[in-house]
């Protein structure tokens, strides 16, 4: 039997679920309610405590506000996000443990604008992402992938209105006319059919199976160049889509460690390869152990892993027994990947389709929520099965930084439904640079908080676009996020109001800078204050009293440095440290009735943005005290805001 014809007649595994409808998998529980997968009836339980005889009753039903489905970082920021606007959520995770392709399962770096031309310098994503990365910095100084899971799990455990479903799978869509209104779930460890309701879903989960049952818009493969006018698409359209790897590490265990492959191992040598498939650690794994497929690459998934099983193995035989790499002999591995990191499949269509035009024409955006900047890197078709070919294009590289728009986050068909990562609203040329985790977790961030904000405004996303965008993009901004070309304009900041600024020295910048609304410098201008040593004040005063609750601060990670886990540091623009630009120990204090009064002190603060809330006051002015770095000798801040 033909593999199609095989799918066709009905298999019932994990992949079969996926594709078969409630009608087709219909039980009752016993009040009668329809189910899927969790009819238990033909149970011959005989439970020993009581000799009882039982059937187990494994459906459950629970509401939320938001639910996001897959637990990459895309879906943790969306689901963070959402939960820290107060509204109730749920992160729905189809594995284990949380991250993705980023987790101790595949352990794909987490890039984003790692580096731009002509310099090679970062512009390094902020928000929640950078918060998460930090975290990792300050509890996994080690760079261990399993305990970086660990951090991950921590980031998302701790919010109070947030609540994580991990071992689960989001299989079906049960809708009221073009809206989501539950959603099917199997959690495979418990055997319970999980039914989540809620206002408004988001699906970050690559493949998309939530949102495709529910009758999104999608496609795959690659457009044809004259569609969107890109340059760097096929002139035909074609079923071509980026594969998935496997990877590896090695480790150095200071004597010789002989090698013998498995009897699924394929054979392999890079003899008559592209010139550009190389092997240049034995430590990282090598993101060219890749196979495509030109037609349904999710049901080609198992037979694609298959073959990386064995392709994996036979590149470590080639190194390690064609003696080509003597100085290999020391190596061994240390890890072998078995879950394959995806790179496409589904595309979902939006309100606006994001070309490679939009990106390297540096299209501005008026809905523009996120940003990104790795090059256009498209893998070539087949991966290991086309060896002539490069194995990855790298079309181009960017100068500058480009706008993701809203629009291309939300579903054009299905009312309440948005996507973050590289499911999203976009071609395949677009989709080989946003594709980088980094990048896609801004997309979280800004879907996450624009989906409490349909809650709040009872509205949908669409609703948020039409109505509400500079409200949408003001949160981000107050939250940390960078929209390129789009500076902070809250209504109720009254630190922009302030009638003098002054600053107990300054080494560079000029403490106007802290209310110019840009939050980091950029690249043809500065927007930041820096003392010149420490300790160092920034006080700012009103004629009039103003009401307050919070204060935020905005200082310095040092952007063009990159914080990802690499473990091999070859240059200036990535460390394994703590960035010592960063805040360390600082104190607010407010001139309230004539006396100074302090607001709040942190002595470890671990956070780019760090927001200091209390009880509303009147105040005259403000001081700030900035006592200590994680190292710098000075501190340097980008923006203040001061929130009634």
């Amino acid at each position: 039997m033909k593999r199609r014809d095989f799918f066709k007649n009905g298999m019932l595994g994990a992949a079969g679920l996926g594709i078969l409808g409630a009608s087709e998998l219909e039980a009752k529980d016993k009040k009668g309610k329809k189910t899927v997968l969790s009819d238990r009836s033909k149970d011959q339980w005989t439970d020993m405590n009581g000799h009882q005889q039982k059937v187990p009753q494994r459906v459950k039903a629970k509401t939320f506000d938001v639910v996001v489905v897959g637990g990459g970082l895309a879906g943790i920021c969306a689901a963070v996000a959402s939960a820290r606007e107060g509204v109730k959520t749920a992160l729905v995770q189809d594995r284990s443990v949380l991250g993705g392709n980023a987790s101790s399962e595949i352990r794909v770096l987490v890039n984003g604008v790692n580096h731009l031309v002509p310099d090679w310098i970062p512009e390094r994503e902020i928000g929640i992402i950078e918060e998460l990365l930090l975290q990792n910095r300050f509890q996994n100084p080690q760079e261990s992938f399993p305990y970086w899971d660990h951090v991950l799990y921590d980031f998302v455990d701790r919010e109070p209105h947030l609540e994580l479903i991990l071992n689960t799978q989001a299989i079906h869509a049960e809708m009221s006319g073009n809206n989501i209104k539950t959603a099917v779930c199997w959690q495979n460890t418990t055997e319970t059919e999980l039914h989540l309701s809620a206002k408004q879903f988001i699906d970050c989960s690559g493949d998309g199976l939530l949102a495709a049952k529910a009758g999104a818009e999608y496609r795959t493969g690659r457009e044809a160049s004259h569609e969107f006018n890109e340059k760097y698409a096929p002139k035909k359209a074609d079923g071509w889509q980026m594969g998935t790897s496997i990877l590896i590490h090695g480790k150095d265990y200071g004597k010789p460690m002989p090698y013998t492959p498995p009897s699924f191992a394929i054979p392999f040598t890079l003899e008559g390869s592209h010139p550009k498939r190389k092997v240049q650690s034995y430590t990282e794994g090598y993101w060219w152990c890749e196979v495509g497929s030109e037609f349904d690459i999710i049901e080609d998934q198992e037979e694609m892993r298959k073959k990386l099983m064995g392709y994996v193995h036979g590149i470590w035989d080639y190194i390690k027994n064609s003696g080509e790499y003597p100085d290999s002999a020391n190596f061994a591995l240390d890890w072998i990947g078995s879950v394959p990191g995806k790179r496409e499949s589904r595309r979902f269509i939006g309100d606006h389709i994001l070309s490679e035009r939009d990106l390297v024409d540096h299209k501005h955006f008026e809905d523009a929520v996120a940003f990104g900047g790795w090059s256009l890197d498209e893998h070539n078709p087949g991966g290991l099965e086309n060896m002539k070919e490069p194995p990855s294009y790298f079309h181009k590289q960017f100068s500058k930084v480009y706008e993701i728009p809203f629009r291309s986050l939300y579903s054009k068909n299905i009312n309440n439904l948005m996507f973050s990562g590289r499911n999203i609203s976009q071609t395949h040329i677009a989709l080989s640079s946003t594709r980088v985790m980094a990048t896609c977790a801004l997309m979280g961030q800004a879907t996450g908080t624009a989906a409490s904000m349909c809650i709040k405004k009872k509205t949908s996303p669409r609703g948020i676009y039409q109505k509400y965008m500079n409200d949408l993009q003001d949160i981000l901004l107050m939250n940390d996020a960078f929209i390129p070309n789009r500076p902070s304009n809250l209504k109720n900041d009254q630190f922009k109001k302030a009638n003098k600024i002054i600053a107990s020295s300054t080494g560079s910048g000029d403490v106007e800078l802290l209310k110019d609304g840009w939050s980091r410098d950029l690249q043809k201008s500065t927007n930041h204050w820096m003392s010149k040593g420490l300790p160092a004040e920034v006080q700012c005063e009103w004629d009039e009293a103003v009401d307050l609750s919070s204060v935020i601060i905005k200082c310095d990670t040092n952007v063009k440095v990159n914080i990802m886990m690499r473990h091999v540091y070859k240059n200036k623009i990535y460390t394994d440290k703590v960035p010592p630009e960063m805040l360390k120990s600082l104190s607010l204090e407010a001139r309230v009735n004539g006396k100074w009064v302090e607001l709040g002190d942190v002595d470890n603060n671990q956070t780019r943005r760090i927001c200091f809330e209390f009880d509303q006051i009147k105040t005259t002015g403000l001081r700030i005290k900035l006592k200590e770095t994680y190292g710098a000798d000075a501190a340097k801040l980008f923006e203040i805001n001061a929130l009634s």
